[in-house]
């Protein structure tokens, strides 16, 4: 079964391995293991941020899709800026 892929804790992953190269705390056996770790996850959370760009587009899309011809105005108030005064 896979793991279900979790940005923030790749990110976290990243930060740490980072951190112990930076303070060579690092175990030069280990080096390019953790270098390629960190690089697999870095290519997952590319890979994430562009899907995510993909469904926000589509999402936004579909959004102005609902309603032809009945886009926001520039001031994102969408015609109601006396609603809330």
């Amino acid at each position: 079964m896979k793991q279900k892929f979790k940005y923030s804790e790749a990110l976290r992953e990243i930060e740490g391995i980072i951190s112990e190269i930076e303070d060579e705390s690092i175990d030069i056996d280990v080096l390019t293991e953790k270098v390629k770790r960190v690089i697999t996850l870095i290519k997952a959370c590319k890979a994430r941020l562009r899907a995510t760009e993909e469904d926000l587009k589509d999402v936004l899309k579909d959004l102005s899709d609902d309603k032809p011809g009945a886009s926001l105005p520039a001031t994102g108030l969408g015609g109601a800026s006396g609603l809330f005064d």
